[in-house]
């Protein structure tokens, strides 16, 4: 063997490809994405569609308000249903599977004819909006699985960047396009449709990892081998369990406040329509402050700190906008609030893709969320006629409050485990491994 061919067999075992760059692995995390764009925004849709859908089919605000549950019901069956199933199934096969009923079942309730007093639309609309509920959640679990095989923050708060940038988009097109209720569902099939040839990206099988295209050395007979431990879940069985729970809890709080935020600002807080819709376009014009923030901090505090602190944080903005009195409480509680939500949810998803690299505790936690989503506004309009705006806005601070310390207690676990589990070879054994080299290679040029 040559000198030269024992060097390059020496750098092949000793120098492990450089991971890719921040832009190209950014690269391959795209078709996930927009995946989790896709699967996200019913939630985030799911005020106005519930909105459209009183005024132009003359639905009751129960009809109504019973479509936004199945179809976000079904986005949380789904995700429940394919956590860590995804590899097995194939991830290519899944997403167009899960894009295929989107378009499907909200393009059919995109076509419902407009009637008013049309109580006969539920039976078209039930349906139509299970089988995109159901296409949304399929998106969403493949792209969590993708997201949790990539192990960045930056993809989690691009993910959530992507989707309150679109999200925000919609809010600010859709009123200019008319008030039919077929609009946020042909918005939703259309981003649907437009996802389709990222596909060609994916990879058929496993997604054990997001596709590195430029880490791709061909391996070597003395190359490491990956250590099982990075594929392994990481910490106690129990920790997967308590955060999905504190997810449900965290998310139904504030979605309780949010189906029922109209209602306090007109009737409470002593605002018109018109200055109402601004504070809530500002509010969710803020969540893209907060998804940055998410991004500059990064996990140089980890990821324990941000959970536990954001959530008390969430919890006082909440208190302060269901009991304000006054436009501005209101308007600060609102804004603030709706900043703190997606940085402390980066985090949450950070934990959950930590937990288990295989993605099933992420695609989890994503369907506790979006349980969270479909029972908040039912909740919210329940608890406060029945306990008034202050018992309302205590209890939810407690729930809050209570959350915040499991789910901090979690991310800090998960954080430990992640900084004492060994990352490669042990360095000390490199040394001496090439000192045998240079010996082998001195007794192959000695004549």
């Amino acid at each position: 063997m040559s000198s030269r061919a024992r060097e390059a067999g020496r750098s092949t075992a000793h120098h492990p490809a450089r991971p890719a760059s921040g832009t190209a692995s950014t690269r391959a995390a795209l078709p996930y994405l927009v995946l989790f764009t896709v699967g996200a925004l019913p939630a985030y849709l799911a005020p106005t569609i519930v909105g459209r859908l009183v005024g132009e089919l003359r639905l009751t605000a129960t009809q109504a308000g019973t479509v936004g549950s199945v179809m976000l019901l079904a986005s949380a069956m789904a995700g429940i249903a394919l956590a860590g199933r995804v590899d097995r199934l194939g991830t290519a096969r899944l997403a167009r599977a899960g894009l295929v009923l989107l378009l499907a079942g909200f393009t059919l309730a995109g076509t419902v004819p407009g009637h008013p007093g049309s109580s006969d639309s539920m039976p078209l609309l039930l349906p139509a909006c299970l089988l995109g509920g159901l296409g949304a959640g399929t998106c969403a679990a493949v792209a969590g699985t993708g997201i949790a095989a990539a192990g960045r923050h930056r993809i989690t708060v691009l993910a959530l960047l992507a989707t309150s940038g679109t999200a925000g988009a919609l809010y600010l097109l859709l009123p200019h396009l008319g008030p039919s209720h077929a609009l946020p569902f042909l918005a939703l099939a259309l981003t649907g449709a437009l996802t389709f040839p990222l596909l060609l990206r994916l990879p058929a099988g496993r997604t054990t990892a997001v596709p590195d295209p430029a880490a791709t050395a061909p391996a070597s007979a003395t190359t490491v081998p990956a250590s099982p431990i990075a594929t392994a879940p990481t910490g106690p069985p129990l920790l997967g369990p308590v955060l999905a729970a504190g997810m449900v809890l965290w998310s139904v709080a504030q979605n309780a406040l949010w189906g029922v935020s109209g209602q306090l600002g007109l009737h409470r807080a002593g605002l018109n329509e018109q200055r109402l819709c601004l504070v809530l376009a500002v509010a969710l014009g803020s969540a893209v402050l907060g998804v940055l923030a998410a991004g500059l901090l990064g996990d140089r505090a980890g990821r324990a700190a941000p959970i536990t602190l954001g959530t008390v944080a969430i919890a006082a903005c909440v208190v302060l906008s269901a009991t304000a009195t006054s436009p501005r409480a209101f308007a600060v509680g609102e804004v603030l609030w709706n900043a703190l939500y997606p940085l402390v949810l980066s985090y949450l998803i950070g934990t959950a893709a930590a937990l288990d690299p295989s993605g099933r505790w992420m695609v989890l936690t994503g369907a506790a969320a979006a349980l969270g989503v479909a029972g908040g506004p039912l909740t919210g309009a329940a608890l406060l006629a029945g306990l008034g705006a202050p018992w309302f806005a205590a209890l939810l601070g407690v729930v809050l409050l209570a959350t915040a310390a499991p789910l901090g207690l979690v991310a800090r676990t998960v954080d430990r485990r992640t900084l004492a589990e060994p990352t490669g070879p042990d360095p000390s054994a490199i040394p001496a491994q090439r000192a045998e080299d240079r010996a082998a290679t001195r007794t192959t040029r000695a004549p």
